[in-house]
């Protein structure tokens, strides 16, 4: 049984947008009971907050935990930032759905971002994922999307091609299927293959089924350089033709070419939404991004999947036509942009591998890791792909801190912490660092934002994207998903140390249950998974 409790004397930040005020709280069978002041004591226990800042708990609106729920159902590193609630299944990545005969396919497109995902850490629908995770038990909440690459692969695999009327009908079948028993929505990947081999008339199909059951498609659009209008061009108008909710994950503006192209994307959002179309954004707080290393190759040179493409490095011909286009091509005259002619090798660093014998090179550049295997990049590159199996993660350093502003001070921003968990690797610095860098860094020492405008950004903003109309604030009712922290919280996470925990969050409830104690985790599990309200 939850027991009652009263907080007192906090100051209470309620993620409205609101001042902060002094005040209690009283929790009471997992719920908010009561919010105001000098609330009297009833014999429950009472903890003295001391002035320390009381807010809902954050909610993280864009991440890639769904395979680290499994594995470490605690969270630490997310709860001791103060995080309750995650959203999992973004960019077409999700462990579900999977189908007969396809099933290496679905590991392999999954563990390409996260690394090696084992037959039993894939499931049929939803549902199954859902259930593997209330058996284990969760400490945090869990929102999760069907991602379009799982559902693509499950009723057409790796081809590039638009899909047979029969097939189109399928998909959207399972996903109205998962849709039905509580997914949040849909997630695109339109740079990741095979998600990024649709074209319009499938994805306005499966955005109607989407918008048919009130709930979200996100979408990492198809560029986020020099193409970056036409890209979210593309997704306003595919919202505007379902009438489906929105939200346009990490926007960004990358290569210093093309520094300042938040503030005219934003602007295309702002007339969108004056023209009644509902979306929003999410982004996190670093200049630099992070993801799988096939990134770096044209998506046509992963038709037919992993296999295909490693084929293809190891053929001569189809090495060399390659090569070209990741050293050469910049989008001008039919050409595919390389994002390493964009920013340089210098400016791509290895951050994760899957070998034992490839662990030398994580945390160096592209560039200086060639040098020390004796290689030019592009071929350092090709065989790193061919002997980790296309499952290498890397950081990318893009963005200007003007366009990082531009997005964050927005109000359609929220925080999203795009973190891609992989144990004993050096992951980037967000997974660890994302919510505290913005109280802190951000909004205390350099006045980006005020406090209760980036707790908003964390809480009720998130909240109601995606339908959890009883998290995201402080009020009586609401579920007691709190975080009680210092004014002098800080991330300590960095690139060359990414893993560092952060500091200050004293205390974590999940639907009024301690989950972190004086900065420790308690071994509790009261997450749940949750659909739309």
């Amino acid at each position: 049984m939850v027991k009652d409790l009263l907080i007192r004397g906090a100051r209470i930040v309620d993620g409205s947008g609101a001042p902060w005020f002094l005040g209690d709280v009283r929790l009471s069978g997992g719920r908010i009971a009561a919010v105001g002041a000098r609330l009297p004591a009833d014999g429950v226990e009472v903890l003295e907050a001391a002035g320390r800042y009381l807010a809902p708990g954050f909610i993280d609106a864009h991440t890639h935990d769904d395979l680290m729920f499994l594995r470490e159902p605690e969270r630490l590193e997310k709860a001791i930032q103060g995080v309750t609630t995650i959203v999992v299944g973004n960019c077409s990545f999700s462990l579900y759905p999977k189908a007969p005969g396809r099933t290496d396919a679905l590991r392999g497109h999954f563990g390409a971002l996260l690394g090696e995902t084992g037959e039993d850490e894939i499931f049929t629908d939803f549902a199954g994922y859902k259930m593997a995770l209330e058996t284990n038990g969760i400490a945090l909440n869990l929102v999760s999307l069907v991602g379009h690459g799982a559902l693509r692969l499950a009723v057409m695999g790796y081809d590039e091609r638009a899909p047979t009327p029969v097939e189109l009908t399928e998909m959207q079948r399972l996903l109205a299927r998962d849709l039905a028993a509580g997914a949040g929505g849909l997630s695109l990947g339109l740079v990741y293959p095979p998600s990024a081999f649709a074209g319009t008339a499938e994805l306005v199909a499966l955005a109607e089924t989407v918008a048919a059951h009130q709930a979200v498609l996100t979408a990492h659009v198809r560029s986020y350089e020099a193409e970056l209008i036409p890209a979210v061009d593309e997704f306003l108008a595919l919202l505007k033709s379902s009438g489906a909710q929105g939200l346009l994950s990490h926007l960004q503006s990358a290569g210093k070419p093309n520094w300042g192209g938040v503030a005219r994307a934003i602007k295309r959002l702002e007339a969108a939404r004056a023209d009644g179309v509902d979306v929003s954004f999410d982004m996190y707080p670093y200049p630099a991004g992070s993801s799988t290393i096939l990134q770096l190759l044209p998506p046509t040179a992963q038709s037919g999947g992993i296999d295909a493409l490693i084929g293809r490095l190891q053929d001569p011909v189809t090495r060399a036509g390659l090569r070209q286009s990741v050293e050469e091509g910049d989008g001008r005259n039919g050409t595919w942009p390389s994002k390493v002619k964009l920013i340089g090798w210098n400016n791509v660093r290895i951050s994760g591998v899957g070998q034992p014998d490839l662990k030398r090179f994580e945390g160096k550049a592209m560039d200086v890791a060639a040098t020390e295997a004796a290689l030019q990049p592009f071929d350092f590159l090709a065989d790193l792909v061919i002997r980790d199996g296309g499952q290498t993660t890397i950081v990318m350093f893009q963005l200007g801190e003007d366009d990082l502003r531009a997005a964050f001070t927005h109000p359609l921003h929220m925080v999203g912490s795009d973190s891609l968990p992989r144990p004993g690797t050096r992951p980037h610095p967000r997974a660890y660092g994302t919510f505290p860098r913005v109280l802190g860094k951000l909004s205390r020492d350099e006045g980006w934002l005020g406090l209760e405008d980036a707790v908003r950004r964390m809480t009720s903003i998130a909240a109601q994207r995606f339908g959890l109309m009883d998290r995201g604030l402080v009020r009586p009712g609401l579920a007691a998903d709190l975080v009680l922290f210092t004014p002098d919280l800080a991330d300590l996470a960095s690139f060359d140390s990414p893993t560092e925990l952060a500091s200050g969050i004293d205390r974590v409830w999940v639907a009024g249950e301690t989950i972190l104690a004086d900065g420790k985790p308690t071994g509790l599990r009261p997450g749940r998974v949750l659909g739309r309200h």
